[in-house]
């Protein structure tokens, strides 16, 4: 089997292997609903022809407004199959923000899951979408053809982009990354090795299918492991946990907030985790606090493990291992095939043990930003270095640390502060349950460190002790010079925090309306 699926060529082989090897057993679940290996790949065959008949062909690309379903994982294949690229987004994305990526990426054909999502049919009624007919599958859903000529792309990048997937946009406007078929195989492989997931794994898959996180790392690599996996379209702590005891969930992987949310509900209802059968339990997406990590261990009693990726490596660079657990905050070892280097603002490779600048090469780099090669350039050199935008030092041992995003830098008084580090203290205090710490440009040049902070359900912040807990713990440069307390952190769909939405509520005056208290120095 592994020899077979070594030699897979695109992305839909992997379907296509183990419907041939093992048809019987189950790849996809949701709630209603099983399709088995051969189920889906027949189901994927099926959908292709539909495609081919509305229009779609190598080149094209077919536009998947969505939540996570069966329907939308067979779509996805579907246009692999014909060699078109699936452009998966999010249905909870704006009316404002569908368009903008309509436009950008001009798709033969649009297809909505109008029948599982409220967002979905809004959107699809803006867009003159008709129903989907003839396919139980696609029962509810909808769909609406490019008006006017859309030139495909030319065959040799056709063949060799699997996906267009846009970026989250938290740092700025969202960017369609062409996802390489060997970039995907190839972190699928090494995915499920370090993973040691095999085709007994139940996978839970709450994250959203248009994220690398939920393409890559847990749907292709669940497809690659011939495991099954379990579809949800919305997180809750409750969903959650029905779902780990029904499903005989083995495998949890999510963003830290999705983690720091079962904490919270199973302190504010006073239980504690039931019996499961999860085995592996991995923190992706965004940097995840030392405090929060020894949190999430001690009500799961396992081990939370880390990785480092990116939409444009096709996943994860970085991953702990599993025989060999860590219990501090980095993000591990290289990936099988990973280069890294850590470069000063002149260009050149950093001391060892320094934060550097983190640049990344190896076979998952992107083939570039869609319609937009002066970004590509910016970002993947002509030696195929991609340079990441974050922050990092190495042990010596190889171990990657995350000091924060290059943009993320705070400089004070001539001095730098990472947000990481002030996160990582702040996150540590009795009571907090998330913070983020973001810079606000002063007259001459010079920063604020704020820090907004989310507190624990049913939790008073103590200032005066907070205050006087920072000044032990941090140097006067790198102290809060504001403190703001928000009902909830702003995240995006992906569970990631959204840094540019509190800045922009710094530079406008809007914090206040989620602030509960303000405290200045």
């Amino acid at each position: 089997m592994q020899t077979r699926l070594a030699l897979a060529t695109n992305i839909g082989d992997l379907v296509r292997i183990w419907a041939e090897c093992a048809g019987d057993a189950p790849a996809l679940r949701e709630p209603g609903r099983e399709l088995s290996y051969a189920q889906l790949w027949y189901a994927i065959e099926g959908a292709a022809r539909r495609l081919t008949i509305e229009g779609v062909s190598r080149g094209d690309r077919v536009m998947l407004v969505a939540e996570n379903c069966i329907a939308q994982v067979v779509l996805t294949f579907s246009c692999v199959v014909l060699g078109a690229w699936p452009v998966n987004v999010n249905a909870r994305l704006s009316a404002r923000e569908i368009e903008s990526i309509r436009t950008h990426c001009r798709p033969r054909l649009m297809v909505f899951s109008s029948a599982l999502s409220a967002d979905a049919e809004a959107h699809a009624a803006r867009q003159g979408a008709l129903p989907w007919r003839g396919d139980e599958l696609f029962d509810g859903f909808s769909m609406i053809a490019a008006l006017g000529e859309v030139p495909p792309e030319e065959d040799e990048l056709a063949r060799d982009v699997a996906a267009l997937v846009y970026t989250s946009g938290t740092t700025g406007a969202p960017k369609g990354v062409m996802v390489r078929h060997q970039g995907l195989l190839h972190f699928a492989r090494v995915s499920c090795a370090s993973r040691s997931l095999g085709a007994s794994d139940r996978v839970y898959g709450v994250l959203p299918l248009p994220h690398i996180f939920g393409f890559a790392t847990i749907l292709l690599t669940t497809l690659y492991a011939g495991a099954c996996l379990v579809l949800e379209r919305k997180f809750t702590p409750e969903r959650l946990l029905e779902t780990l005891l029904r499903e005989g969930i083995t495998t949890f992987q999510g963003v830290p907030t999705l983690f720091t949310r079962v904490v919270e509900h199973l302190k504010l209802n006073g239980t504690r985790l039931p019996s499961t059968s999860l085995r592996y339990l991995y923190s992706g997406g965004a940097s995840l606090d030392l405090a929060v990590k020894r949190e999430v261990e001690a009500v799961f009693g396992l081990p939370l493990h880390q990785g480092y990726g990116m939409t444009e490596y096709a996943g994860s660079m970085f991953i702990t291992r599993t025989a060999a657990p860590r219990d501090d905050d980095s993000s591990g070892y290289p990936n099988d095939g990973v280069e890294i280097r850590l470069m000063d603002d002149d260009g050149n490779e950093v001391a060892p043990g320094q934060v550097g600048a983190i640049q990344i090469r190896g076979p998952g780099v992107m083939r570039g930003y869609y319609r937009n090669p002066q970004a590509t350039r910016e970002t993947v050199s002509a030696e195929g270095w991609l340079a990441t935008g974050d922050l990092g030092r190495l042990e010596p041992d190889g171990a990657l640390f995350i000091s924060g995003r290059t943009k993320d830098l705070i400089i004070r008084s001539g001095f730098n502060v990472y947000p990481v580090e002030v996160e990582s203290v702040l996150n540590a205090w009795p009571g907090i349950q998330l913070s983020a710490v973001v810079g606000h440009a002063r007259s001459g040049g010079d920063e604020d460190v704020v820090a907004f902070v989310e507190l624990q359900a049913g939790q008073r912040l103590a200032m005066a002790d907070l205050q006087a807990y920072l000044v032990r713990e941090l140097a006067p440069y790198k102290r809060p010079s504001r403190i703001v307390i928000l009902h909830r952190m702003p995240v995006t769909f992906n569970g990631k925090l959204q840094k540019l939405q509190l800045r922009e509520w710094l530079q406008h005056g809007g914090a206040e309306e989620g602030a509960i208290s303000e405290v200045c120095d």
